[in-house]
């Protein structure tokens, strides 16, 4: 009997000598999380992006790195400075429906300011109820886009208006011609000589009017941006591991830098199905250049959670889908990577920045946590009244 109580008393004393030292290491390992917590939180919030931790970096990436912040103040051409009066004829033009063939179509049709400025489709309806081809891209700080359009085929965003004017699958129109259905309307005429000094109305004019408001769409402070200038407390633990995983682990900045979120080049990541349905030579059809088959512009990420679905194709409904879609390297199939184009053979040449992550679910969670953070409030958009 003594026998069996003293190796009760034992087995007791071995349990909480173990449960002890258990809990020991358990505060341990939360105390040191904590710790490091509490150091990200201090070195990013500190208002000092020298101190931040160093970001992991391919060396592909090195020479078009800048490191992520705040947007930096718009920049207008020096061909076609900014106004008042340049931005209101603009953005009358940009909901102005006497632009399309059929005049029921705007260009807030594809990019409407309640849903992020685009449309949230995988592919928009243009003239005749027509399916576009891509996803339209959102407006939304296309001031810093260098090359706009997925496949970067024009230099300006004066270019880039003309663009959904006269695709047969957009507006259908013809530039001339709704410049001269413009100047038909006596209301115009008020606003061109505002903006332009005279009344006269041109079709240079007419892109340089939109081109000016859309250099105006802007994202507003977002959490991110009061959070780095020194508000600390404004970022969850897990939005806060997102933005280190962002830099660190994840590898998103090698593409995904600056203020804009965009390092303004085009990349393939493996999404153009080349030899399938839905192929698209992305960069190639500007370039000719067979290194750019299946290249697409790396497109901003601010405003991201507003502005799906994603990917060129709008193939990626959800951010978590994107961030898995990273996370296992996008494992390309082999028949999808090649296919014959007016007799040349062209080749898929996924970057090897895309590569296996194995980021588990938490750190997935807290990636899009982070995403999250880079949109700001929507603002209400007035439309302006069309002239008669």
């Amino acid at each position: 009997m003594k026998n069996a109580i003293s190796w009760i008393l034992v087995l007791f004393i071995l349990v909480s000598v173990l449960n002890n030292c258990l809990n020991t290491s358990v505060k341990k390992e939360i105390r040191e999380k904590a710790a490091f917590m509490d150091k990200l939180r201090n070195l990013y919030s500190s208002g000092d992006p020298s101190r931040w931790p160093k970001p992991v970096l391919d060396p592909e990436s090195i020479s078009t790195f800048s490191e992520i912040g705040h947007l930096q103040e718009i920049s207008f051409p020096s061909d076609n400075q900014y106004s008042s009066e340049k931005e209101l004829l603009g953005k009358t033009l940009f909901f102005d429906p006497r632009l399309s063939k059929s005049e029921q179509i705007v260009c807030a049709s594809c990019h409407d300011p309640e849903l992020g400025w685009c449309d949230n489709r995988t592919f928009s309806f243009g003239h005749d109820r027509q399916l576009g081809v891509r996803n339209a891209m959102s407006i939304i700080n296309t001031a810093y886009a260098k090359n706009p359009f997925w496949d970067g085929r024009v230099n300006s965003l004066e270019e880039q208006s003309q663009k959904p004017i006269e695709d047969q699958r957009e507006m259908s129109g013809h530039m001339d011609m709704a410049a001269g259905k413009i100047a038909a309307i006596k209301g115009y005429q008020v606003l061109f000589e505002k903006a332009f000094g005279d009344k006269s109305v041109t079709k240079e004019r007419i892109s340089k009017a939109i081109a000016t408001f859309e250099r105006t769409v802007r994202s507003s402070a977002s959490k991110f941006d009061y959070f780095i200038d020194g508000k600390a407390d404004v970022y969850t633990d897990d939005e806060l591991m997102g933005l280190h995983l962002f830099r660190t682990k994840a590898q998103c900045i090698n593409c995904h830098n600056s203020g804009y979120f965009s390092n303004n080049t085009f990349e393939n990541i493996g999404t153009s199905l080349l030899g399938e349905k839905g192929e698209d030579l992305g960069r190639y059809l500007v370039t000719k250049n067979v290194d750019d088959a299946g290249k697409f512009r790396v497109p901003g990420l601010r405003e991201v959670s507003r502005t799906g679905p994603y990917f060129h194709n709008g193939s990626m409904a959800t951010l978590q889908e994107v961030i898995a879609f990273y996370s296992k390297g996008n494992p390309e199939y082999s028949q999808k990577r090649t296919t014959i184009h007016e007799g040349i053979t062209l080749k898929s040449e996924k970057s090897g920045m895309v590569r296996m992550l194995e980021l588990s679910d938490r750190e997935i969670a807290q990636l899009e946590a982070f995403l999250k953070t880079l949109s700001s409030k929507a603002e209400r958009i007035t439309i302006p009244e069309l002239p008669k």
